[in-house]
């Protein structure tokens, strides 16, 4: 199957609270498979929730009880990937046939990750950790590291992406690229008009579709002691969306849309890739690999753990044992 259906589902969570977002995500599988969407993309930390404004307290060198507390309810409106929200998740796109890429916030330790997870009527087919959360976002979240550079077949053509401003990340791209990505799936918080050229671009420089899609979320979709160090009205927005699907000559397929709820869909056929690298293929005739070469390191790199028994000093990085 070439020509499909796809899907940027744009719209309000329940931050904080893993159960009640996982909940909204299946009701939303549902409105977005009924538009005959075989694929859809929902937005970066849609369960676990994107903590807009909030700075946990922080300072160079102080922290406060407060920000604790914040973290703490955080943590465990984190959900932990395999385990019963992903069955969940699994189970809706089973029951509607559908494909989707989740933005939620994984716990494993101690750790958060801003995490997309790529979901099939089959089960979870893979995960893409963040590999370097943006400015005050390293506060919260862990670094996420190669064996995450995911890929996947899909009865759609191979689905992959990156998370919000990983898109600025160039050779982060080219590893994608050189992975043969055709659908490329863009969870973001990123709300601003400047954006939609970065989708635009990512379809244009890799010669794949682009669904991006990104919250939207009024002062009032918080709890009423969030922190925030945005100033806002009960019903003003915090996050604006600003959700789009893009074709793989730079061409808007739907939206972008702003300050409201909505499921975006776009009819594409994978033939039109082919088309597209008659002038420009970033991994083939244009990448010239005799002046370039990219080297990417996807081994797994694990947490320290301790080798032996209470002997401090033998405590390694399970990577280098």
């Amino acid at each position: 199957m070439t020509r499909i259906k796809v899907a940027a589902v744009q719209a309000t969570t329940i931050p904080f609270d893993g159960a009640a977002a996982t909940a909204r995500t299946v009701a939303l599988m549902a409105d977005a498979a009924a538009t005959g969407a075989k694929l859809a993309v929902f937005p970066e930390a849609f369960i676990g929730g994107y903590p807009k404004g909030l700075d946990f307290g922080c300072s160079i060198g102080r922290r406060t009880a407060e920000g604790r507390a914040d973290f703490a309810r955080y943590v465990k409106g984190a959900i932990v990937v395999p385990g019963p929200e992903v069955d969940q998740l699994v189970a809706a796109c089973a029951q509607h046939d559908l494909h989707a890429v989740v933005g939620v916030i994984e716990r494993e330790g101690g750790t958060l990750y801003c995490t997309a997870l790529y979901l099939s009527p089959d089960g979870l087919l893979g995960k893409h950790r963040k590999v370097m959360p943006t400015g005050s976002e390293r506060l919260v979240w862990g670094f996420g590291d190669g064996s995450t550079l995911t890929v996947v077949d899909t009865p759609y053509g191979k689905l992959g992406g990156a998370i919000c401003w990983e898109h600025y990340m160039p050779l982060m791209r080219a590893a994608y690229y050189a992975k043969g990505v055709q659908i490329w799936a863009a969870p973001t918080a990123d709300d601003r008009e400047s954006w939609i050229a970065t989708m635009r671009h990512v379809a244009m420089e890799g010669r794949c579709f682009v669904i991006g899609a990104c919250q939207v979320m009024r002062r009032s979709d918080f709890p009423e002691d969030y922190a925030s160090r945005i100033e806002a009205a009960p019903d003003e927005w915090m996050m604006h969306g600003r959700s789009v699907i893009v074709g793989p000559l730079g061409e808007i397929l739907a939206g972008p849309l702003v300050d409201e709820e909505g499921i975006l869909t776009a009819e594409i056929d994978r033939d039109d890739l082919l088309g597209a690298r008659l002038d420009f293929d970033p991994v083939g005739h244009y990448a010239r690999p005799d002046l370039f070469s990219l080297s990417v390191d996807e081994r797994q790199h694990l947490p320290v753990v301790a080798v032996g028994n209470s002997d401090a000093s033998r405590i390694v990085a399970a990577d280098k044992a």
